[in-house]
């Protein structure tokens, strides 16, 4: 009944598939304590000891370290690795570590210097008043890792097992044969196994910790009891040899009944395992503050006379250890690293030693078998029933052998401890479990590969999402910089038009001012002309002033090319408002002149017109051409002439000037040609010929003065009077038109002189000067026009000739040609009542008795005053003239620039147009744009012409 109870209150132990009964083989090295070894004459430190990435080295060669001081740094899985005793760095490199494939791996060689000091270390006694997270990065600073062969980082299965680990299972069961590494570690050093499994579990917060060991180590057992005591925090459980009962998966089912679930981790089930050897190095940590630094090694086999457990610095070579046993080498002997079914054959002795070797098997030859050859599978099934995860072998086998690795993966190969019982059990001597190793491998290549395909699609698309959105931003910025520039467009499109509205209204009232001021200025000159100095209301200076600024501002506030819409351009040279001014008052003094001596002056059509302002010299060609038709059309009305068409139309403004000097040219023969056939001259060959159309307009230039100077010429024989050499000269050709038109100009001034002489005048100086260039050809057209009709009045004066209606008169601009036929007729008829008068009366030179009829009188008191008052005014008029050639002598230098720049203009003209033209293909002249001022302009004539009529009637 006793035995009955005591039986229920045993734990229960549970079992699981499979599993083998191997020879244990312990007993060679567990009856031996644990021992110390004399230190290799150099340590070779792998960076990688453990499962993870190597840490980041922080010595050089040269440095002198200590014993724990740390030689790499790393977070997470980068476990750093520690001096193993004091010395100096040697050198840093490649070398071959402990792996079946013999690859080399990056390592340090430390050259010990006897001394063996260990760094200032850092105990934590009372680790329990410190924060777990502390206790955790101690151990991962201490670069402790599994050292029950899975070499797995403690610390980050710690973290992982932070919260829900209910259960901390120390794995004592060491259950494969030969290893009696942990059976010696808890025989020697029971007590502090047991105190690094309490900080374990202090740090997961488990509910229970559970201690499970084989039944075939019983002094390892007793030691643990005696460490223990009556302490409860700890179970110690006892389970049956059995191979691999030491898995993690088999020992918690044997322990708790649980399973891990396929693919998962014992974390999940609430379960959290770690090996005696890993407890002992976390008590050195945190309690001694001393870092990994050597762990027990197990040395057995027959080829060693001294089998036993040791403790071996990491780094020591094996070939260090084994010589310090007794290694006995025998005929192709081998040497395994682990146990014989799950550990593997070092490629060379010179490997040294990691955190996760535990055992140094030395076998000999009989000692590991027959080492038969290898067979076909007979399909037993021996394999699956020894193996503990449950799994077909032998299709694995064949799926590893084919390479199907999708169907190795489907058999769940990944669950496969690699224990060794299906080689153990197969009758073909089949090593499965290098299939099943090089299988894999090669689905972890697979899936790295896959792995790293996934990472670099991610960052494809990331790259492509981040070009996506970096092309949608710039879009959107050169959407918004598009609408900014549209608005800002339509802001500068509305403020251009508001400026150039304000522009358009800006010259439309500054020449609105203009013309005002050209009209006050129109009005002083009126007054001036007509009334005193006394009762002028306006300063001509001041108005002329006004306008030349007022026109000023207009020229300035104008945009280009509205000058050539305007009838009038205004000065900008305050020295023409001068000018201009300066012929005002002339004007002025002149009408005074007239009032004071009762006589009215004839106003002749230089006077009567005002001064110009035009700035381009072929309007100033234009304007004299007019002059002169119209004072030879004055000339034929005088001498009883008819008028032709071409002499009976008005000159018109035109916008065109080369169409006006060409029918001024046209004019010209015209008249000649009829004076000729008057007088019974025959036409000569030069005025007869039309001229002929040429290319070079100089050349034409050349042959209309030639043919002017015969005309001349010609006249001069006609009337009796001596050729003079610069009128008998005909001109020379030259190339250039401008010589042409100042020898034209020299050779009139010559022909005035000579007629003077004949007269018995004597020739002024400003007459006999030559012609001088000037640069303002309005100033010089103005000038022009004033001297000419100076000179035809004083020379009407000094002949005794009567100043003719038809001279006083300006001519008036029309557009009607009967008006034109109907003044001519007046004209004639008041030029024979003229002749008519003179032959009736006694000569009086200068007198108003030759412009009236004769009067028969019976009393001749009356008689006698009359022809006193006739002499008086003969007297008179002598003054005016004299005083008109002192005005003149002023003017005749001018007179000749004007000629000059007129000659040059028309030759300019006549060049560009084709001088030579027949009359009969002129085109008419184009009305003037502004039709305001063509109005303007004929009403401003009308008015001169009513004047002149109103005069001539007072004189009739």
């Amino acid at each position: 009944m006793l035995n009955l109870l005591n039986f229920f209150k045993k734990d229960k132990i549970w079992d699981f598939q499979g599993g083998i009964h191997p020879p244990e083989m312990k007993t060679q090295s567990n009856g031996t304590p644990l021992s110390e070894l004399p230190l290799p004459h150099r340590f070779i430190i792998p960076l990688k000891q453990h499962i993870g990435h190597e840490g980041e080295i922080c010595v050089a060669p040269g440095d002198k370290v200590l014993r724990g001081q740390p030689l790499t740094f790393g977070t997470g899985r980068m476990l750093p690795v520690h001096a193993p005793t004091s010395g100096t760095i040697e050198d840093i490199g490649q070398h071959m570590t402990a792996h079946p494939s013999g690859l080399s791996e990056l390592c340090i060689f430390l050259t010990p210097d006897g001394e063996d000091r260990w760094m200032p270390l850092d105990p934590l006694p009372d680790y329990r008043q410190h924060p777990r997270a502390d206790i955790v990065q101690r151990i991962h600073d201490a670069g402790i890792a599994g050292l029950g062969g899975a070499g797995f980082p403690t610390a980050t299965k710690l973290k992982g097992g932070l919260r829900g680990v209910k259960t901390l299972i120390i794995n004592a069961a060491e259950c494969e044969p030969y290893i009696t590494a942990d059976d010696r570690l808890m025989q020697d050093y029971a007590a502090e196994v047991l105190e690094g499994s309490r900080i374990l579990a202090w740090v997961l917060q488990a509910e229970r910790v559970l201690i499970g060991i084989e039944d075939n180590k019983p002094e390892a057992i007793a030691a643990l009891k005696q460490a223990l005591g009556g302490e409860r925090d700890l179970q110690i459980r006892v389970i049956p040899t059995k191979y691999p009962s030491g898995g993690a998966k088999q020992l918690t089912r044997i322990l708790t009944g649980m399973e891990v679930p396929h693919g998962g981790r014992s974390t999940d089930i609430g379960v959290l395992m770690q090996n005696v050897g890993t407890a002992w190095a976390v008590k050195r940590a945190i309690i001694n503050g001393e870092p990994i630094t050597e762990r027990v090694v197990t040395l057995t086999g027959e080829a060693i006379a001294q089998p036993r457990n040791v403790w071996s610095r990491l780094g020591t070579p094996i070939s260090h250890l084994l010589h310090q046993v007794g290694f006995r080498p025998g005929p192709r002997q081998m040497v395994i690293m682990g146990g014989p079914l799950m550990g593997f054959t070092l490629p060379s002795l010179d490997v040294p030693v990691v955190k996760i070797t535990n055992c140094i098997l030395a076998p000999s030859s009989s000692e590991m078998g027959n080492n038969d050859e290898e067979q076909s599978c007979i399909r037993c099934s021996a394999c699956a029933d020894a193996c503990p995860a449950k799994l077909l072998p032998q299709q694995l086998y064949w799926y590893s052998q084919g390479g199907d690795h999708d169907k190795a993966r489907a058999h769940h190969i990944d669950d496969c401890i690699e224990c060794g019982a299906c080689a153990y059990v197969c009758p073909s001597n089949i090593p499965l479990v290098q299939y099943y190793r090089q299988e894999k491998a090669e689905l972890r290549a697979i899936d790295l590969e896959a792995k790293r395909t996934l990472e670099a699609k991610a960052r494809f698309e990331a790259r492509q999402a981040r070009l996506e959105r970096e092309k949608q931003a710039r879009e959107a910025r050169h959407e918004e910089a598009k609408q900014r520039v549209a608005r800002s467009d339509n802001g500068e499109l509305a403020a251009a038009k508001a400026r150039a509205t304000a522009r358009r209204a800006e010259p439309d009232e500054a020449q609105r001012e203009a013309r005002h001021a050209q009209a006050r200025l129109r009005q002083a000159e009126a007054q001036a002309e007509t009334q005193a100095l006394s009762r002028q209301t306006t300063d001509p200076r001041k108005a002329a002033v006004e306008a030349a600024i007022a026109r000023a501002k207009a020229k300035k506030m104008t945009p280009a090319g509205a000058g050539s819409e305007a009838s009038e351009e205004a000065a900008v040279d305050p020295r023409k408002a001068a000018v201009e001014a300066a012929v005002t008052r002339a004007k002025a003094k002149k009408a005074a002149q007239a009032e004071s001596a009762a006589e009215p002056q004839p106003v002749t059509d230089a006077e009567s017109q005002p001064a110009a302002d035009t700035d381009d010299p072929r309007k100033a060609a234009v304007q004299a051409a007019i002059a002169r038709a119209k004072a030879k059309k004055a000339a034929q009305a005088d001498s009883g002439q008819p008028v032709t068409d071409a002499e009976s139309q008005p000159a018109e403004e035109t916008d065109d000037p080369r169409k006006a000097a060409v029918q001024a040219a046209i004019a010209r023969a015209k008249a000649k040609k009829a004076a000729q056939a008057d007088s019974a001259q025959p036409v000569t060959d030069a005025d007869a010929q039309p001229a002929a159309e040429t290319d070079d307009p100089r050349k034409a230039a050349v042959q209309a003065a030639i043919a002017r100077a015969k005309a001349k010429k010609a006249a001069q024989a006609e009337s009796a009077q001596p050729v003079t050499d610069a009128d008998a000269q005909p001109a020379a050709e030259t190339d250039d038109p401008r010589k042409a038109a100042v020898q034209a100009a020299i050779a009139r001034a010559k022909a005035k002189k000579a007629a003077q002489a004949d007269s018995a005048q004597p020739v002024t100086d400003a007459e006999s000067q030559p012609a001088a260039e000037t640069d303002d050809p309005r100033k010089a057209a103005v000038q022009a026009a004033i001297a000419r009709a100076k000179a035809k009045k004083a020379a009407q004066a000094d002949s005794g000739q009567p100043v003719t209606d038809a001279e006083s008169q300006p001519a008036e601009e029309t557009d009607d040609p009967r008006k034109a036929a109907v003044q001519a007729a007046i004209a004639r008829a008041k030029a024979k009542k003229a002749a008519q008068a003179d032959s009736a009366a006694e000569p009086q030179p200068g007198t108003d008795a030759e412009s009236q009829p004769a009067e028969e009188t019976d009393d001749p008191r009356k008689a006698a005053v009359q022809a006193a008052i006739a002499r008086a005014k003969a007297k008179k008029a002598q003054a005016q003239a004299a005083a008109a050639d002192a005005a003149s002598r002023d003017a005749a230098v001018v007179a000749t620039q004007a000629h000059y720049a007129v000659e040059k203009a028309e030759q300019a003209q006549e060049q560009a147009n084709n001088a030579n033209a027949e009359p009969e293909q002129a085109p008419e002249l184009n009305q003037p744009d502004d039709a305001r001022k063509a109005a303007i302009a004929a009403a401003i004539a009308r008015a001169k012409a009513r004047k002149a009529q109103s005069s001539t009637t007072l004189e009739d």
